[in-house]
């Protein structure tokens, strides 16, 4: 099961540092087909990174000074840039290790980027793109049936068998049955949309006795 970003992203990426030519991330983005490469100092902090939109600035030609703004002030700087770290965007756009892939797809979506700088302790230990959180998708529906079961239902909320069912059909999942109390109940349906490949989650689950009711209001539950 994926649940981090570390076990979805791409190790050792390629990088480049600040004195990089021009002529040398070109060719280097050409022969390794990609989009994009970090900026990194020499303790392999990410300062920045340099994309094909970056380089074309020069094509584009310096942008007249009296009419720039930041963005346009920008693109005259990169224009007449040499080395990387003249040419790059900062700040890199990243995301820890650790974090969930939920987290990643929202800051992919929030920053609009195609790819995340993944560090760890501050330092580039990956990168992951859209199309890695997407891999997460392409799970068998047996899997996910499998993990809800023996994970969720019966691991952790300790449901008997029999109690409870689970389909999966396209990374739809279905939950029938009738559990003790409604926080199980939501718990079941939370944490099964936490699953990777699940898409969404009907909850059809019934409950025995309402406990929303004798919660303590002075403990927030």
């Amino acid at each position: 099961m994926c649940t981090t970003v570390s076990e979805v992203m791409t190790t050792d990426p390629i990088t480049v540092a600040p004195d990089t030519g021009y002529k040398q991330i070109s060719a280097l983005l050409a022969k390794q087909r990609i989009s994009a490469v970090p900026v990194v100092d020499h303790s392999g902090t990410p300062v920045g990174v340099v994309s094909e939109a970056d380089l074309l600035a020069r094509l584009r030609g310096p942008r007249p000074v009296l009419l720039a703004g930041h963005h346009a002030r920008d693109e005259s700087r990169k224009a007449k840039a040499l080395l990387a770290k003249d040419l790059m965007t900062a700040p890199v756009v990243t995301i820890e290790a650790g974090a969930s892939l939920s987290a990643a797809a929202v800051r992919l979506i929030k920053k609009d980027v195609r790819r995340l700088f993944v560090v760890a302790n501050g330092k580039l230990v990956g990168v992951v793109s859209r199309r890695d959180l997407l891999s997460m998708f392409r799970r068998p529906d047996e899997e996910i049936r499998g993990e809800i079961e023996r994970d969720i239902l019966a691991g952790t909320l300790w449901v008997a068998p029999g109690q409870a069912s689970v389909t999966v059909a396209d990374g739809v999942v279905t939950l029938l049955g009738r559990l003790d109390n409604r926080g199980a109940v939501e718990r079941a349906g939370a944490l099964s949309s936490e699953v990777p490949g699940v898409v969404d989650v009907r909850n059809r689950l019934d409950f025995v006795w309402d406990d929303d009711v004798i919660r303590p209001a002075s403990l927030g539950i």
